[in-house]
């Protein structure tokens, strides 16, 4: 079917004249700034003076590079096999965390709410919580329910322990019927913490009331939990290293297929995910590895005292030396030598990160995001020349910084580079605006502040709304490795471009 010509995409609609007037119209009415006040009013935010008031303010955040608790909190429900994640609070709030991750994934996100109003702020919400286990049960049919918290919830107290307790006393739900649940408020910690929180729920519940970690049978099994991990591709490269290794696995938490099901025809609600009773077994494993160790403290203390295992915590296994850590990780767990095709994949990657180091050598970047995916990226850049200079960790704390500034240390490249925790993108503005880089890594919610340095953004990280599909590729173990570089030297290589005069615009870079 032809395109309709007089349907119009918002970039060239707003430029024609009856758009134009209506804007000149609206002037009458705004009393807006003179040209002259807005051009000095940009040129003072680029300042040393507005960046030390900027870095002083405290009593307000704008645009944070993180997420609330609960959403967290949903990921992780939704990583294991028919499990509905529940949130106790608003529809609103629940309504956010689907939008978010759908629009990321490009996919449905199932998860309900017990839909609080302004009654259940003020006498509880257990009728709510109640009815909306029953009713959820009964229509979507799961293997387990995940329930977490929002701040409606925990301003005024409410008590899941004993309101599923009493679901369980009027029958709304089976006896049996696994509800694991934590609390996460909003208005603390971030995305990252109600992951944490809930996954250390679901593992917790799972393995002491359907398994047997008192009696252990041990395995030759090894647990992997990858963290809060937005890449569903980053899972099957996961899966394609151990099955290469010949390795005995379970995936804690593994959302992927949930987050890119396939178009058949027919719509599920539940896709993949770790089945129940593996968890159950999990504790029987020789160990856990962990791929965020940020994104999972409660879950390694609670597998190191309950389960009584090994575990093993590092930060996400992105470039040359974290995957080689990696794979001496598994390889010390399972036994498993490290296979020659990775070994002469490995090689491979080396030699496309020497083909483009000429282009990445000495490039200044700023880097926003989680504490893991940046420990990532950091030693990424610093193993092909690219120097970071400013790392924005709004969820980030004191032993991240100091980790972080440890890694930078390491290398000639990092001794410029200074780490924020705590700051925004606002602040990250300011930061470009005042001492300039070259290009930017970071989600969608740092392309204005880019756009404002003039430079460009490689949209790595949660979420990334205004690109498709990239979400797909992994950028964990060698071939994340060439994605990454990939992404990053091609966007290097268009700037050139676009930036070349007649003389320069050449055919081979």
């Amino acid at each position: 079917m032809a395109k309709n010509p007089e349907i119009q995409d918002h970039n060239t609609l707003f430029q024609s004249e009856k758009y134009k007037k209506q804007a000149e119209n609206k002037l009458l009415f705004e009393a807006p700034c003179s040209i002259q006040e807005v051009e000095e009013t940009e040129d003072y935010l680029k300042t040393e003076e507005y960046k030390d008031i900027n870095f002083s303010r405290a009593a307000a955040t704008i645009n944070p590079a993180k997420a609330c608790q609960p959403l967290g909190a949903v990921l992780a429900g939704l990583s294991f096999e028919g499990t509905l994640p529940f949130v106790h609070g608003s529809q609103g709030c629940v309504a956010y965390f689907r939008s978010h991750f759908a629009r990321h994934f490009k996919e449905p996100v199932p998860a309900v709410s017990s839909s609080m109003t302004e009654d259940g702020a003020v006498f509880g919400g257990m009728r709510n919580l109640i009815e909306g286990l029953q009713n959820s049960s009964a229509l979507y049919k799961p293997k387990m329910i995940a329930v977490s918290t929002t701040c409606m919830a925990e301003v005024i107290g409410d008590d899941l322990s004993a309101f599923i307790e009493n679901a369980r006393i009027e029958g709304a739900i089976d006896k049996e019927f696994p509800v694991p649940f934590t609390n996460t408020p909003s208005f603390v910690g971030s995305h990252i913490h109600g992951y944490d929180s809930m996954m250390r729920s679901i593992l917790s519940y799972l393995s002491e009331k359907k398994g047997d970690i008192e009696n252990k049978v041990p395995t030759d099994k090894i647990n992997i939990i990858p963290g809060f991990d937005t890449y569903t591709g980053n899972f099957a490269e996961l899966k394609r290293i151990l099955e290469l290794m010949n390795v005995d696995y379970t995936i804690l938490g593994d959302h992927s297929g949930n987050l890119d099901s396939p178009a058949n025809g027919e719509y599920n609600y539940y896709y993949g995910g770790t089945k129940l009773e593996d968890v159950a077994q999990a504790p029987n494993a020789n160990g856990t590895i962990l791929l965020q160790k940020y994104s999972t403290k409660k879950v390694e203390k609670y597998i190191k005292t309950s389960w009584h295992q090994k575990t093993i915590s590092s930060w996400m296994p992105i470039g040359i030396k974290n995957t080689d850590t990696l794979l001496e990780n598994i390889k010390q767990l399972s036994g498993r030598d490290i296979p020659a095709v990775l070994k002469e994949e490995r090689g491979r990657i080396v030699d496309a990160l020497t083909d483009s180091h000429a282009y990445l050598h000495g490039k200044r970047v700023a880097l926003a995001g989680d504490p893991d995916l940046l420990l990532g990226l950091i030693s990424f850049c610093l193993e092909v020349g690219i120097e970071p200079i400013h790392i924005v960790c709004t969820n980030g704390d004191k032993k991240f910084k100091k980790e972080a500034e440890e890694l930078l240390l390491k290398s000639p490249y990092g001794i410029d580079g200074k780490v924020h925790i705590g700051k925004d993108l606002w602040h990250m503005r300011s930061l470009l605006l005042t001492e300039p880089v070259d290009f930017a890594i970071g989600s969608t919610h740092m392309k204005y502040c880019a756009k404002d340095a003039k430079i460009p953004l490689v949209r790595i990280g949660f979420p990334i709304f205004d690109r498709h599909h990239m979400h797909r590729y992994p950028i964990i173990g060698y071939q994340g490795t060439l994605n990454v570089l990939t992404l990053i030297v091609n966007t290097i290589l268009q700037q050139l471009d676009d930036e070349a005069p007649d003389h320069s615009y050449d055919t081979v870079r």
